[in-house]
C-alpha cells in the first residue's frame, strides 16, 4: 500500500498548488467589457489618435490670429533710445534738441505696453499641411478602432485557451481517476499471483505519467489565466481565472469570403496615411508660393509703470516670397515625394498580403474541420477500443501493456479533440476578423 499513499500525497500536494488561491468565474461578455475599458494596447492606440488629433487643432492658426500682450521697462542713456523713449511718451520740448542733450542725455526711463495680433491671410502650404494633418488624425482614430478588434480577438482566444486548459484537467483527472483504479486492480490481482511485478510497476509508471501531465496541464490553467489577466490589466497575484462556459466541443461550419474587403478599418487608415503624404507633397509644392499675412499692434507709452499717457497703433499687410532657401524647399519636395510614392507602395503591398492571409486562413479552416471530422471518429473509435479491452482484461484475455496503451490513447485522441476543436472555432474567428 506505500505507493497508494506516495500518490495520494502527490495529488494532494498539486490540487493545494492550484487551487489555494481565489478563483473568479468570468464569463466571455464581462472579459470583453473589461478588455474595452482596461487593455493597455487600446490606451495607447486611443493617446496616439489624440496626440494626431491635437496636431490637426494646431492648424488652427492658419486662420485664427496671433494675439500678444507685452509689458517692457527700461532706463537708458543711449541717445538714440533716450530721444526714441520721449517721443514716444509725446513728451519731447524744443530744449530736447540741444545738441549736448541729444549726444549725452540724462538717465531717461521708459514703460511701454504693446497689444500685437497677426493675422494669416494667404498660406497655400499651410492650407495643405491642415489637410495632411486631418488625413493623418482620420488615420488613427481608424487605427484605433481596428486595435480595438483585434484586442477582443485576441481576449476571445485567451478566453478560449483558458477553457481548453480546465478542459484538459478535467480529462487528465478523469484519466488519473483511471489510472489509480487500473493500479489498485492489478495489485490485487498480482497479490493472487495472476500478473507479475512487471505489470503492477508499468501500471505506477503510468499513474505517475497522467499525474505529471495533469500537473503541467494545471500549470497552464494559471498561464492561460495570467495572460487574459494581463489582457485586462487586472492584478492576478494568488488570482486566477476560471470560465463560467465550457469549451464548445462541436463546430457550426461559416461561409467562407474569397476577398478582403476595401472597407476593412485597417486598409482605410493606410488609405488615409496615403492622402496624408501626398497633401503633405502639394504643401511642399505650395511652399514656393508667396505667403500674405497682415499685422498691427496698439502701444501705450508712459514715464510711469503701466502708465497709459502716450497712444499709438500700426496697421499693415505683408506679402513676403522665399525665393532661394539654398534648394532647402527643393529637397523638401523631393522627400514628400518618395514619402508618398512609399505609402502608396506600402498600401498596395499591405493589401495584397492580407488577401493572402485570408487565402491561408480559409485553408487553415477547412483543413481544421476535416481535422475535427477525423479526431471525433478516432476519440470514439478510442473509447471503444478501451471498453473492449478493459472487458477483455477482466477476462484474463488481454495484457497489461495493450490496456494501458488502450487507456493512454483515450486520453490522447480526447485532448486532440478538444484542440482540434478550438483551433476550428479560433480560426473561424481569425476569418471573422480578416473580412471585416
Amino acid at each position: 500500500m506505500k505507493h497508494y499513499f506516495f500518490i495520494l500525497i502527490s495529488i494532494m500536494f498539486t490540487s493545494i498548488g492550484v487551487y489555494g488561491q481565489d478563483t473568479l468565474m468570468v464569463s466571455k461578455k464581462e472579459i470583453q467589457e473589461k478588455a474595452a475599458a482596461g487593455n493597455l494596447q487600446l490606451k495607447l492606440a486611443e493617446k496616439t489618435y489624440l496626440s494626431a488629433k491635437a496636431d490637426y487643432q494646431q492648424s488652427n492658426a492658419l486662420f485664427l490670429p496671433n494675439l500678444s500682450a507685452s509689458h517692457t521697462a527700461l532706463v537708458t542713456t543711449n541717445p538714440l533710445m533716450a530721444f526714441g523713449s520721449k517721443l514716444n511718451q509725446e513728451i519731447l520740448t524744443a530744449s530736447d534738441f540741444n545738441p549736448s542733450l541729444l549726444n549725452d542725455p540724462k538717465k531717461t526711463q521708459n514703460f511701454a505696453t504693446v497689444i500685437s495680433v497677426q493675422q494669416p491671410l494667404v498660406n497655400a502650404d499651410g492650407l495643405y499641411e491642415r489637410k495632411a494633418a486631418y488625413a493623418k488624425m482620420g488615420a488613427y482614430q481608424l487605427q484605433s478602432e481596428r486595435t480595438q478588434e483585434y484586442i477582443q480577438l485576441e481576449t476571445d482566444k485567451a478566453y478560449m485557451q483558458l477553457q481548453l486548459a480546465y478542459q484538459a484537467v478535467t480529462v487528465l483527472k478523469k484519466a488519473e481517476a483511471t489510472a489509480v483504479a487500473n493500479l489498485k486492480v492489478i495489485d490485487n490481482y498480482f497479490k493472487q499471483g495472476l500478473v507479475q511485478k512487471t505489470d503492477v510497476l508499468n501500471v505506477q509508471i503510468r499513474v505517475n505519467d497522467v499525474s505529471n501531465q495533469l500537473h503541467y496541464a494545471q500549470s497552464n490553467v494559471q498561464n492561460a489565466s495570467d495572460y487574459l489577466g494581463f489582457l485586462l490589466n487586472e492584478d492576478l497575484t494568488n488570482k486566477v481565472y476560471k470560465p463560467t462556459e465550457p469549451l464548445a466541443n462541436t463546430i457550426a461550419p461559416v461561409v467562407l469570403i474569397a476577398q478582403v474587403p476595401e472597407n476593412r478599418k485597417d486598409i482605410q487608415a493606410l488609405k488615409q496615411a496615403e492622402t496624408a503624404y501626398q497633401k503633405m507633397y502639394v504643401s511642399s509644392k505650395m511652399n514656393f508660393l508667396p505667403r500674405l499675412n497682415a499685422f498691427g499692434s496698439y502701444e501705450l507709452y508712459d514715464q510711469s509703470l503701466l502708465g497709459t499717457k502716450a497712444k499709438g497703433y500700426t496697421v499693415g499687410a505683408q506679402l513676403s516670397w522665399n525665393v532661394f532657401d539654398g534648394s532647402k524647399s527643393i529637397g523638401k519636395m523631393a522627400k514628400a515625394k518618395a514619402d508618398y510614392q512609399k505609402a502608396t507602395l506600402e498600401t498596395e503591398q499591405y493589401k495584397k498580403k492580407s488577401q493572402l492571409e485570408l487565402n491561408q486562413t480559409n485553408r487553415q479552416l477547412g483543413d481544421a474541420e476535416n481535422k475535427v471530422s477525423l479526431t471525433q471518429l478516432a476519440f470514439e473509435q478510442a473509447q471503444e477500443a478501451y471498453r473492449i479491452r478493459q472487458n477483455r482484461f477482466a477476462q484474463g484475455l488481454e495484457k497489461t501493456t495493450d490496456l494501458l496503451q488502450a487507456e493512454t490513447q483515450l486520453v490522447q485522441k480526447e485532448l486532440e479533440h478538444l484542440q482540434a476543436v478550438f483551433e476550428y472555432n479560433f480560426t473561424k474567428q481569425y476569418l471573422q476578423f480578416l473580412t471585416y
